[in-house]
């Protein structure tokens, strides 16, 4: 899981527009971040850390150039290192610069024939290949100097790169003297959004990126999602290309909605809000469904992706909503985290508990989802340590069985505390009262009841084992 942004801007320079884009995008990816503008050339600075710790002024004016991408990195293939940092770039045969979020399940295979044919990698990063792979794709082809021309070059391009790689993939590129180019695989498993900003001299900005956060602050209007097997091209006037090249059934991640998104994000025309608004009434109606006798003195939310489902939950049965955790915004998300040590070390630091909403009071904690159990057990102790009567944990997503392969940093199923455990045994190691889940059925209902979306079904693979765009080995997806 990162974050992508592009801007093609028509009167200013896009440097610091990327930058305020990347802090909106920054719960998305905490391991890196990089931007890449072009003028004539390419201006590239990338590095570990913060964006806020990435760049400074110096940095900001030298990515001169009105056409650029940026990138936040939370790393699933290849690592966490400064060299595995987005964007890429390559010099031949177009000037071609490229960020990408998803995760390839065919990735090795894809770098062995790239090798095989004295392609060098120099990371592995899955990211890389797409960008070998999109260059590859104007490699025969002579130079074009029109706009729907060099669409056309696109198009040929993305064409190849669906019928090769498999996985999650929503993508975005700078090509030098031509534009940015956007498109997203055949299932849209990962988001992608597009705004418009109208100047008074009548020219048109673009932006495109994983979420709408940042388009009200820069002043863009929603233009709505590129589609699943779509690709758009804005070249440097602003004029806008786009054709859907293939689809397959439209399968947007659910932990998008879950857990990833922010709150204020809407993604395939469903507002991320409205769902866990939703999520939280839905579970709420099932607590009062299975244990119609037990009413808690006070509901607190795991702040605070989860308060938005809380305050939902709170409502639907009648009781207090209290913020008894309050959550230190300058520490990192624990689940994105690398290692279960350091997740466990982070709780007690991240999160303090006000005991005066917690002694002698039977206290129901909301998560937005149990994963691996760690930092579950670990506020649980915390809360029991502060005095309360009973705690009592539900959770908005249902048990997460299986690994994700298309973004999710869950490799393997002996991660996952629900992948051989029932409820009983994982309310025990929690140490929780009551243990209570959300339904499969009632999070899709939550998630897709409101919107003019096409989506059936989304992607609930880690819940349900139902992958649409391939799979790969637990033993390979461990290495």
């Amino acid at each position: 899981m990162c974050g992508i942004v592009g801007i093609v801007n028509q009167n200013h320079e896009v440097a610091a527009e990327l930058y305020e884009s990347l802090i909106q995008l920054q719960h998305r990816g905490q391991d890196s971040a990089g931007i890449m503008t072009c003028d004539e050339f390419f201006h590239r600075r990338i590095s570990q850390g913060l964006v806020r710790d990435v760049f400074d002024k110096e940095d900001i004016e030298r990515l001169s150039g009105k056409l650029g991408i940026g990138h936040v990195r939370y790393p699933t293939t290849g690592g966490a290192c400064q060299e595995q940092a987005q964007p890429f770039w390559l010099g031949s045969p177009y000037g071609i610069a490229l960020a990408h979020n998803g995760n390839l399940t065919n990735y090795k295979q894809l770098r062995t024939e790239l090798r095989k044919s004295r392609r060098h990698l120099n990371t592995e990063s899955d990211s890389e290949t797409l960008i070998h792979l999109f260059a590859d794709g104007f490699a025969e082809t002579e130079p074009v100097h029109t706009s729907s021309g060099f669409f056309e070059q696109v198009c040929g391009s993305v064409s190849q790169i669906f019928q090769k790689v498999q996985g999650s993939y929503s993508v975005l590129s700078i090509v030098v003297g031509k534009g940015l180019v956007a498109f997203r695989d055949p299932n849209g498993i990962r988001p992608l959004c597009m705004g418009i900003r109208r100047s008074d001299d009548g020219t048109e900005d673009v932006i495109i990126a994983s979420e709408t956060t940042a388009f009200f602050g820069l002043g863009f209007e929603e233009m709505g999602d590129i589609a699943p097997g779509e690709v758009v091209f804005v070249d440097l006037e602003g004029k806008l290309f786009r054709r859907i090249l293939q689809q397959a059934e439209f399968r947007p991640c659910v932990f998008e909605y879950v857990y990833f998104a922010r709150p204020d994000s809407r993604l395939n025309d469903i507002s991320v809000y409205r769902a866990r608004l939703r999520m939280g009434q839905n579970l709420a109606k099932n607590w009062l469904k299975t244990y119609p006798e037990i009413k808690p003195d006070v509901v607190i939310p795991v702040p605070f992706t989860s308060n938005t489902a809380a305050l939902a939950f709170a409502h639907e049965i009648q009781v207090r909503y209290s913020e008894g955790l309050y959550k230190n915004p300058f520490i990192g998300r624990t689940f994105i985290m690398p290692g279960d040590a350091l997740r466990r070390e982070s709780v007690r630091f991240k999160l303090s508990p006000q005991k005066i909403e917690i002694k002698n009071k039977s206290v129901l904690l909301l998560d937005d989802s149990i994963v691996r159990g760690t930092t579950s057990r670990e506020i649980v102790r915390m809360v029991r340590d502060c005095g309360a009567k009973q705690v009592y944990l539900v959770s908005a997503c249902p048990p997460v069985k299986f690994p994700c392969y298309y973004g999710i940093n869950i490799p393997t199923s002996k991660e996952l505390i629900a992948h051989n455990k029932s409820i009983a045994a994982i309310q025990e190691y929690l140490g929780v009262d009551i243990l209570l889940y959300q339904n499969l059925e009632d999070l899709q209902e939550a998630t897709l009841r409101k919107g003019l979306h096409r989506v059936k079904k989304p992607c609930m693979a880690c819940m349900d084992g139902d992958y649409c765009a391939g799979v790969i080995s637990e033993q390979e997806a461990a290495q």
